[in-house]
């Protein structure tokens, strides 16, 4: 599980209000939450990501309510994936039920600035801060099971696919 991309770098206490506020959450599409995220951190950021961009965050990333929706604006905005010092527990959880990649580093936050690019290989547990004299950091690795939901999409689609596999006799 390897990503490779330009970082967003947001502080400490990101709540799920500024990842997608809630007068979005009328509608439940990820097009239409993707062009909302993270608009109450940064008005510009819903037009500047990209396809492949990386978060980078302090401590307690997703803390407040419990709304999928941050995590679902999140990956259909086209993030690859999240790394922070810390996450929300309920937040934790719903990245991986959604399928979004998440890691946990207490140390890039400090090393890095919004538009740098790093390279995260989950499988290794090691992150490389990309430039003219790489570094490398140390970051948790997605536990099997998790690294299976996110494989799938999200626990939904693990479920629905195993599901298939005990009909069709697969398991």
């Amino acid at each position: 599980m390897k990503f490779k991309g330009r970082i967003w770098k947001f502080g400490d206490n990101v709540d799920t209000d500024q990842i997608i506020p809630a007068r979005y959450l009328n509608i439940s599409d990820p097009a239409h939450l993707a062009r909302h995220v993270m608009e109450d951190a940064d008005p510009t950021f819903p037009e500047k990501v990209k396809p492949g961009d990386i978060i980078v965050a302090g401590e307690n990333f997703g803390c407040g309510s419990s709304r999928e929706h941050a995590p679902i604006a999140i990956k259909a905005s086209g993030i690859a994936c999240v790394v922070a010092k810390s996450f929300a527990r309920i937040f934790y959880r719903n990245a991986f039920n959604m399928g979004l990649p998440i890691f946990e580093s207490p140390d890039i936050f400090s090393l890095v600035s919004t538009g740098d690019c790093i390279e995260v290989d989950g499988d290794q547990g090691i992150i490389t801060i990309l430039g003219e004299a790489p570094r490398t950091v140390k970051v948790e690795p997605i536990p099997p099971f998790m690294q299976e939901l996110i494989r799938a999409g999200g626990l939904i689609k693990y479920i629905v696919a195993h599901k298939t596999k005990k009909v069709l006799g697969g398991e």
